[in-house]
């Protein structure tokens, strides 16, 4: 070791503990804040798409088939999530346990988020109807959730198998109510909506 290493090596300052604990925030933060800009993004784009274009009867009724299959699959992984959370707040399931299961199943829930917004944007809704608006508004607040959700997951898995503090409870259970909330209104919302 060359003896400019070794003054390097022996002056250098100690690191704050925790340093490296703000440091892992700091990227969290920044993704969760990116994806939530993205959601909105997407969000008002396909509400744009679905002011401007309108869609022939062959193109809406692909637009029809593209919703359901979305619908069916980002609720169905969402309805998994939530009661595999279910099984883990009544001590059926070890949080190792959900969260391995729930992991890749946030991916069938994006995909099916991404295929209800902008299947929906060729399906004519009435943007003048106050029942279409409060849908609109119930699929950016569960997008968002979504986001929410996902740095959920990631807080839990750094928990590992320590306990869980009473906060992250708390936000586990209005992640999930909320969650259900936004995805049952909307879901009624479209079914009101389809009979007209």
């Amino acid at each position: 070791m060359s003896a400019a290493n070794a003054t390097a090596t022996t002056t250098a300052t100690p690191r704050r503990p925790g340093r490296e604990t703000e440091l892992l925030r700091l990227p969290s933060w920044c993704g969760s804040a990116a994806a939530s800009l993205t959601v909105c993004v997407g969000w008002a784009a396909t509400t744009w798409i679905a002011l401007h274009l309108r869609a022939d009867t062959t193109l809406h009724t692909a637009a029809l088939f593209v919703h359901l299959a979305s619908l069916v699959l980002g609720f169905g992984a969402v309805l998994a999530i939530d009661y595999y959370g279910a099984l883990w707040l009544t001590g059926r399931k070890t949080l190792r346990e959900v969260l391995d299961f729930t992991a890749p199943l946030h991916l069938p829930v994006w995909a099916g988020l991404g295929g209800l917004l902008f299947s929906g944007a060729f399906l004519h809704p009435d943007l003048s109807s106050p029942l279409t608006c409060v849908k609109l508004g119930l699929v950016l607040v569960l997008s968002l959730n979504g986001v929410q959700a996902s740095a959920l997951h990631r807080r839990l898995a750094a928990v590992g198998s320590g306990p869980v503090s009473r906060s992250l409870l708390i936000r586990g259970a209005v992640t999930a109510s909320v969650s259900q909330a936004a995805w049952w209104g909307a879901v009624a919302i479209g079914f009101l909506n389809s009979r007209h």
